[in-house]
């Protein structure tokens, strides 16, 4: 026990199967319970969030048969964050003949997460991954294609072979149009309810199973209750804790956080992701960041000048005085290594006082090698809608002069505690995509996120949520239940709260601020001291949010102010818990990175004697300590090695 957490029992995955992990999820499926065509009609499933792992989530399950209500905040399910996703998803079909597998795959996430994910879920994603691509191309995903008319292939982070379909720098879009048009399709069936514009406030919990939630109609300001068979969290992450990051501004916590209180397991919440190639920051004045897709850096050089404080123009800065350091210091992997560490390279050079533009907060991507040696044409057809983005962002020529980029937060590998089956620890809880711990350990691969997404939702969670719905029938649940009316009462009651306030800060002022904590000392480096001090600073800005916020309007109406309160306050629970997981954790494992661990070459250094094992966090009520659960993770097949992409 420490002043800011207690220790709990161990937990385990008791629903992966022992033996070889080739055959694991084979035999994980024939195991599992059925639900006969039947009975499926009877049964009902809440989905939460219309993204790649919730709308083909939906879809899916409509098209097996069961009743579905699917929950988005967006006016429509086609405006998920997924859609913003660019550069590619990956799948192990080998077709560049280069050398990749399934276990290839395998063996880069394990690695590139730098030995803090269960080998059996990342087996069963890089198996599942060449069934993707098969589906979207048969829904008509226009997926790139090489001159003689097959699907075009590029490389990524921590790879050395070419696995990532892509759609020029629309793979996002493109896979959501995909998964839009079976839910759409579904809809029109009858097997889906949809309904935009509702945001989920509560997790209704009877007799220890999930049953149901509470929502807002963001339009009418109506609150209503549903219940359902079980209900599955496909809400995506939580990187605007951090107030800038790449995610788009309605992101939030609230889905995932309300099941967190309720008691759902709340896994390895520092481990977020910064990504290396982000348009940066301008000013005060911004609210977001915007993504350079990583596939820039198959054909863009990173480099800064190599003497501090060189302000010339890139232009007028010769060759010979250019550091092109990811080439220099990782050889082997060049401008293609894993984020975590193109980030803290990125970091390092601007800290020495050779980062570019404004503050020194930058550093090139340059493309000019490969439009001298590819055409313009051909790197146009390639980035074109990349390169057009970044000139409307900077009134910059990206064909003339290098882009300047640096790294933000754009993705977060903790999320709630799952099993092999995707199912929370509160029975009838499943969480798929992003808002799951499962798959990417501490670091996540490029264009491995629309992978995930799409394996959860389209193959692995239709499998494994009927051997759970299989056990029932469970008891029919009113509207009027005890338990219900709660949990309805405990969302007006803090409606009401954030209306009566009344103070005198906007909302956005206390984000900004928090924002700026975390980013501070829960940022690309951490340190005991830090987040010692960054847990008292949100507290304490916390204790005055509750005070000083003002929160204008009415509950019943379109009022975004009261939307975003809500959010804020559920990411200053979250700030303080990630700061916790960061302290307890004195370790570094690729995106958490505590500068007491490292090698002499400033690397991360883990410790598996320590901290081999998956962080999850029981919330134990406001003003106490939360209680950590250990599941330790053992390595089979990829043994625990120093990372190294020299």
């Amino acid at each position: 026990m420490t002043e800011f957490w207690t220790q709990g029992e161990p937990i385990a995955d008791t629903a992966a199967p022992d033996g070889p992990v080739e055959t694991r999820w084979e035999r994980r499926q024939f195991t599992a319970k059925l639900v006969n065509p039947a009975n499926r009609r009877k049964l009902t499933v809440i989905v939460v969030g219309t993204g790649l792992a919730g709308g083909s989530a939906a879809a899916t399950l409509g098209e097996a048969g069961y009743h579905v209500k699917s929950y988005c905040y967006q006016d429509s399910p086609r405006r998920a964050h997924s859609i913003a996703a660019q550069g590619g998803i990956n799948a192990a079909k080998n077709y560049r003949n280069d050398g990749d597998s399934i276990y290839r795959l395998f063996y880069d996430t394990v690695k590139g997460g730098d030995f803090r994910a269960r080998e059996s879920n990342v087996y069963r994603l890089a198996q599942v991954s060449v069934n993707i691509i098969d589906q979207c191309v048969a829904q008509g995903v226009p997926f790139a294609r090489e001159y003689g008319g097959l699907l075009d292939n590029r490389s990524f982070g921590g790879t050395q072979v070419s696995r990532t379909f892509y759609a020029r720098g629309q793979t996002g879009q493109q896979l959501l149009l995909g998964a839009y048009q079976a839910l759409e399709r579904q809809i029109a069936a009858g097997n889906v309810e949809m309904h935009e514009r509702h945001e989920m406030l509560e997790l209704i919990i009877v007799d220890g199973k999930a049953r149901g939630i509470v929502v807002r109609d963001m339009v009418t300001g109506e609150i209503s209750t549903e219940v359902a068979d079980a209900v599955v969290l496909a809400s995506g992450g939580y990187g605007n804790v951090f107030f800038l990051s790449t995610n788009a501004k309605g992101c939030n916590v609230t889905a995932t956080w309300r099941a967190h209180r309720k008691g759902a397991y709340f896994a390895n919440p520092c481990y977020t992701q910064i990504h290396p190639t982000c348009i940066p920051e301008s000013g005060s004045h911004q609210s977001k960041l915007t993504l350079m897709s990583e596939s820039l850096r198959n054909d863009g050089r990173v480099w800064v000048p190599k003497k501090a404080g060189d302000h010339r123009e890139a232009a007028d800065i010769p060759e010979d005085e250019r550091d092109y350091y990811l080439e220099r210091i990782y050889p082997a992997f060049g401008n293609l290594v894993p984020r975590d560490i193109a980030s803290r390279a990125a970091k390092n050079v601007c800290d020495e006082g050779r980062g570019v533009g404004p503050g020194g907060l930058g550093v090139y991507l340059d493309f000019a090698d490969a439009i001298k040696r590819l055409g313009q044409p051909a790197v146009e057809a390639k980035y074109g809608n990349l390169f057009e983005m970044y000139a409307r962002i900077t009134g910059e020529d990206p064909y003339v002069t290098p882009m300047r980029i640096y790294p933000a937060v754009h993705y977060t590998m903790g999320g709630l505690w799952v099993d092999y089956d995707l199912q929370s620890n509160i029975p009838g809880l499943f969480v798929v995509g992003e808002a799951n711990f499962s798959d990417h350990g501490a670091n996540r691969l490029g264009a491995s996120a629309l992978m995930q997404g799409l394996a959860d939702g389209y193959f692995v969670l239709p499998n494994t949520l009927g051997n759970y719905l299989a056990s029932g029938p469970y008891p029919k649940v009113t509207v009027d239940h005890p338990a219900v009316v709660e949990a309805r009462r405990d969302v007006e009651e803090r409606i009401k709260k954030f209306l009566s306030i009344n103070g005198d800060r906007t909302v956005d002022s206390f984000h900004r601020e928090l924002g700026h904590i975390m980013w501070e000392y829960c940022g690309m480096e951490r340190t005991e001291e830090g987040l010692t001090k960054a847990i008292g600073l949100i507290r304490a800005l916390r204790e005055e949010f509750w005070t000083r916020v003002k929160v204008p309007g009415k509950g019943e109406e379109l009022n975004q102010n009261l939307e975003k309160a809500g959010r804020v306050a559920d990411f200053f629970e979250l700030g303080e818990l990630m700061c916790i997981d960061a302290l307890h954790r004195a370790e570094s494992c690729g995106g958490h990175f505590r500068a007491e661990s490292q090698t002499e070459d400033g690397e991360a250094l883990r410790h598996d004697d320590e901290f081999a094992y998956v962080a999850a966090w029981e919330h134990a009520g406001f003003g106490t300590a939360p209680t950590l659960h250990k599941e330790d993770l053992n390595f089979e097949y990829v043994h625990p090695t120093q990372r190294s992409y020299k």
